[in-house]
């Protein structure tokens, strides 16, 4: 096993103070790098985690962070600081610039080798930085099927990956059918996978607080869409020694 180098990122984005947490892979040289956008609760463990795999894996990963360092346990208090942000997507782009600024910042990072991959609102933040131009490798997504203002997905320059529980009551078959749309229509190379039986959040290890109706753990599909990242990952961003 290679080692990992962790630490935290203070950053300014959206008026507060971000904390991100940044895994580099061992040695010295640069290595490609992928931004990992949380869900609306914000920068957990969960996280961190999977920018220590990635690292291990040999990228430049960062953890971005959505409220100013803070997890937000009580649903209503989440929902009432995400759903206007969902709804402007200006405000998202503003906070995945300001994180992908850190990321290609970091020495270790080769900034023309980057990617995108989110859950929930992090994956709707990665979808905006597409629909914004940036020139990213690849974005992968996970309850994340958010559409843009008309015409903007033309500007994803890149493969799209995104999952969705079947059972997600919070992103159901019209959402998905208009995200695909989206996609289609603007030409974009992307994928949907289904994964059945499974709720929103089924890739996030359950929690000991409160959470909205329909989420839920699904260990199995959880496993599976970490892998697809992967694959996305591997196929469009590949390490190369």
């Amino acid at each position: 096993m290679t080692t990992v180098t962790t630490r935290t990122v203070e950053y300014p984005a959206d008026n507060l103070t971000m904390i991100g947490y940044l895994a580099l892979p061992a040695g010295t040289e640069r290595r490609p790098a992928v931004l990992i956008g949380p869900e609306g609760v914000g920068l957990s463990d969960v996280e961190r985690r999977r920018a220590e795999a990635l690292a291990e894996l040999g990228y430049v990963a960062l953890a971005f962070d959505l409220h100013g360092g803070r997890y937000l346990e009580d649903p209503e208090e989440m929902l009432a600081r995400c759903m206007p942000l969902l709804a402007d997507p200006d405000r998202m782009r503003g906070i995945g610039h300001a994180a992908l600024d850190v990321l290609r910042a970091e020495p270790r990072a080769d900034p023309d080798r980057t990617a995108a991959v989110g859950y929930g609102t992090g994956g709707a933040v990665a979808l905006e930085l597409g629909r914004d131009g940036v020139g990213l490798r690849a974005i992968g997504t996970v309850n994340a099927l958010t559409t843009g203002r008309p015409g903007e997905a033309a500007r994803i320059r890149c493969p799209v990956w995104a999952g969705v529980g079947s059972e997600d009551p919070i992103m159901p078959p019209a959402q998905r059918d208009a995200f695909t749309a989206e996609m289609e229509a603007a030409g974009v190379d992307w994928r949907l996978v289904v994964y059945g039986g499974a709720l929103h959040a089924f890739h996030h290890p359950p929690v000991d607080h409160t959470v909205r109706p329909g989420v839920g753990y699904h260990p199995r599909h959880a496993q599976r869409a970490w892998r697809d990242v992967v694959a996305l990952l591997a196929e469009c961003l590949p390490v190369t020694d």
